[in-house]
């Protein structure tokens, strides 16, 4: 069987030259310092670890002024006061800020600086968050750093900006990034994409890794001209599984692996091959910077520069049922958080046990303050057990199951399935109801959102209703000796539409005007071409999620099977 790739990329055909290692990239910034008095600014995303920077490439630069943004910026107290409503007391969940980094820095520490700034004569090198705020920069270099990475330096002790929070919850860590500290950076990065002279990967500590501002824009602008990859990553959870190991090839020595996030924009990276250096760069990036390319006219319209459509893992093969939970309707999660559309989402069944199950709404004629009730008296009192079976029906589940969950719907992966998880991209926002009376891996009990949940649990989605239209709605489209479509959801409040495809031979799909997320749901490989010769054939794996972006229309689907009288099986996915 052909291997889950777990370092996709894209290669770059045409590039002037890529750097790696400080002492090139210190030579190679040095080469384009043409007159005595140059402004060199390094902004950095929030988590770049500025110190590594400032000794191995400002100091090697050897400037005559020295300036760090983040002393400039308003101390940690002064700021977390600023975003106390974004912020919260949640441990959890915030209000997105629509703030911007500017308003964060000391009107008078930025006059002083830009006085020394007129004053020297030489070399003026500003770097850390805010760097390209303090003057105007000859040599503009942006250092990135990817979701992912940020959320490691977090669990790591990393701090988040300007605040000395290395024992904090890493909850909240990632709360402060994801509500705060990830937008107002995001906001600033899009302002300064087209003057960007160099581009600086500083996702691995000590390895940085550098390209031009042309060939970084020239990359992005060639990823929405074929099928991609996103960078995949993979995570412990209390109720993980053991499946993963052995199909993606990960470490067998690991205790588990729960999540697999491998379609999800917001959080995953793209990898840019330029000859011999692959850099890392934030998927959001190529989102941002070209939605109607990407994501179509049509979607870009409705959801802006977000990458609605998420893909990715829950595997509890050997492991434990997850949490049982609600997403927030609506109207709620507006009202609340800030965000203007919902989670809905549907798990298919990729692979399962012989006890294999999906808990999915609630049962006939329940009362919701009995239920509040006993999930408060399972929070508070740890031997007693939430009686589920009293309140939330439990479905057998079998592999290709598909299990639709519109927002309001109660729902649980039982333990022993493997789970596509198919949704809208707001992916933070789930309200923990029940957690079989678990800690977490870092040792403290896992939150729980009740009085979140109980606004938004629908007792209307019982059982009947449930059977009747959120298990296996299944449609046959078409169907000839080679090819079968079938249409498998999603519901009709959820905006997201699933086709199903089993081949034999080529078939030829289309975008729709949406951006397409696919996954190779059963069997080897297979391979996508184009209709018209625009782009290389790119092959997929058993497993692998992939990209095909709105601007390429028609595309081809080949099954690479060693044995031709087995069907392949594709799932797709795109915006109705």
């Amino acid at each position: 069987m052909a291997k889950y790739d777990l370092y996709p990329e894209i290669k770059v055909n045409q590039y002037s030259g890529a750097w790696r290692g400080y002492p090139r990239i210190v030579e190679e910034i040095k080469k384009n310092i043409r007159k005595e008095k140059t402004i060199i600014a390094v902004e950095s995303y929030i988590g770049v670890h500025n110190e590594e920077i400032k000794t191995n490439l400002v100091d090697a630069l050897q400037p005559e002024l020295e300036i760090f943004a983040d002393d400039l910026a308003f101390d940690g107290d002064v700021i977390t006061e600023m975003v106390k409503r974004n912020l919260t007391d949640d441990r959890v969940f915030g209000v997105m800020s629509h703030q911007t980094l500017d308003k964060f820095y000391d009107k008078g520490s930025l006059y002083q600086a830009g006085m020394q700034i007129e004053q020297a004569k030489g070399l003026v090198v500003i770097y850390g968050t805010g760097a390209s705020l303090i003057a105007e920069a000859d040599i503009l270099i942006y250092a990135d750093l990817a979701r992912w990475e940020c959320q490691c330096r977090y669990r790591a002790g990393g701090t988040n900006w300007k605040v000395s929070n290395e024992e904090e919850d890493p909850l909240k860590k990632n709360k402060r990034g994801y509500f705060f500290e990830w937008r107002i950076c995001d906001r600033l990065k899009d302002n300064l994409y087209p003057k960007i002279d160099f581009l600086l990967d500083t996702n691995v500590p000590d390895d940085p890794k550098m390209i031009s501002g042309d060939d970084y824009r020239y990359g992005l602008s060639q990823a929405v001209e074929q099928p991609f990859r996103l960078v995949p990553y993979f995570d412990a959870s209390v109720w993980g599984g053991q499946w993963m190991k052995e199909k993606f090839q990960l470490d067998p020595d690991a205790d588990n692996f729960g999540w697999a996030f491998d379609g999800v924009p917001e959080e995953n990276s793209l990898y840019l091959r330029y000859g011999d250096v692959r850099v890392e760069v934030p998927a959001l990036n190529l989102v941002h910077q070209f939605p109607n390319e990407l994501l179509g006219p049509r979607v870009h319209s409705r959801f802006g520069k977000e990458f609605p459509i998420r893909f990715d893992f829950l595997d509890t093969m050997e492991g434990g049922n997850l949490s049982l939970q609600v997403h927030p309707l609506t109207e709620y999660i507006q009202d609340k958080f800030g965000m203007h559309y919902t989670q809905d989402e549907s798990y298919y069944i990729l692979d399962a046990g012989e006890d294999a199950a999906v808990y999915l709404g609630v049962k006939d004629n329940i009362k919701l303050n009995d239920m509040v009730e006993d999930l408060k008296k399972a929070q508070e009192k740890s031997e007693y057990q939430f009686p589920d079976e009293k309140y939330v029906n439990r479905f057998p589940a079998k592999k290709h199951d598909h299990f639709l969950i519109p927002a309001g719907t109660v729902h649980c992966g039982g333990s022993n399935v493997v789970v596509l998880e198919i949704s809208a991209t707001p992916y933070i926002f789930t309200f923990k109801l029940w957690d079989w009376g678990r800690i977490g891996l870092d040792g403290r009990p896992r939150p729980v959102h009740i009085e979140h949940g109980k606004e938004n649990i629908l007792l209307e989605r019982s059982t009947e209703w449930v059977k009747e239209n959120l298990i296996n709605q299944i449609q046959d489209i078409s169907e000839n000796s080679v090819h079968k479509e079938e249409r498998t959801g999603l519901h009709e409040l959820e905006f997201i539409e699933t086709r199903r495809h089993w081949l034999k031979e080529t078939i030829e799909l289309e975008t729709k005007g949406s951006v397409n997320v696919l996954n190779l749901i059963e069997g080897d490989a297979a391979l996508v071409e184009s209709t018209d010769g625009s782009f290389e054939p790119y092959e997929v794996h058993y497993g692998e999620t992939f990209m095909i972006p709105a601007k390429l229309g028609k595309y081809k689907i080949t099954p690479l099977e060693n044995e031709t009288e087995t069907f392949l099986g594709i799932i797709q996915a795109y915006v109705r």
